[in-house]
């Protein structure tokens, strides 16, 4: 097997760690999507990879009306390291060297994002886990996966999620929902489509960046796209 994109970066919503729990850990699971990365790093792909905190804390919908935006949104980037912290050292008890950059200064947590410094881990074989979003509040996960996927140069983003793909409605509510096998980013954005917020599609629009939409409860997923399999929707 060889893979189509050697550079990918990989989103994982922090829901998906959980398991169907919905919050926490179904470390099982965990271990099952390191693995699928340790063999796709087998095949001479390099993987970034940016974890939502949603299995923590859901912003401001969890604020309750009593946590403003600035400081839910923080909450939000300190989810996102906690899950960085397990996973990387779930990849190294699978025997893969993984490092976590963050996006504010956490100091013991992560080392302090920097692009020449990711490009050497993952030129190395390392996995970099993007901690703490953008760095800044009212900017989802989605788009610093984006803008980390266009700092390190990717071949394509990996959205991986609890759906195997784009449909023109929500299936879980409408029975004739249509799946997208491809899609352009301007019909996501004129169709008002969950796949991305406006501003991280039209970012990876702005950087030609393919988005591969497909479901991560079969993790060996991860293999079947790095090699080119049609599953899930292309966005491009």
């Amino acid at each position: 097997m060889s893979v189509k994109y050697r550079r990918v970066l990989i989103k994982i919503s922090g829901e998906a760690l959980s398991g169907g729990k919905g919050t926490g850990f179904d470390f099982d699971f965990v271990t099952s999507v390191c693995e699928s990365v340790k063999q796709s790093l087998a095949l001479g792909a390099q993987v970034g990879i940016v974890i939502g905190g949603g299995n923590f804390w859901r912003g401001v919908k969890d604020g309750a009306g009593k946590v403003e935006r600035v400081s839910a949104d923080r909450m939000g980037m300190l989810a996102t390291a906690m899950n960085c912290l397990a996973v990387g050292d779930v990849f190294r008890q699978c025997g893969v060297d993984a490092r976590v950059m963050t996006a504010v200064d956490i100091q013991g947590v992560g080392e302090r994002h920097d692009v020449r410094k990711a490009l050497e881990y993952l030129e190395s074989g390392k996995v970099v886990l993007f901690a703490c979003g953008t760095g800044h509040p009212f900017f989802s996960t989605d788009t610093a996966s984006v803008l980390r996927a266009a700092e390190i140069g990717a071949d394509a983003i990996l959205l991986a999620k609890n759906i195997d793909g784009v449909y023109s409605a929500d299936p879980r509510k409408d029975p004739e929902a249509v799946k997208f096998d491809e899609i352009s980013y301007t019909e996501v954005l004129s169709r008002r489509l969950q796949v991305m917020d406006s501003t991280a599609t039209s970012l990876a629009m702005d950087n030609n960046l393919p988005v591969i939409v497909f479901a991560l409860a079969d993790p060996q997923n991860i293999l079947r796209v790095l090699s080119g399999e049609k599953i899930g929707t292309l966005v491009c």
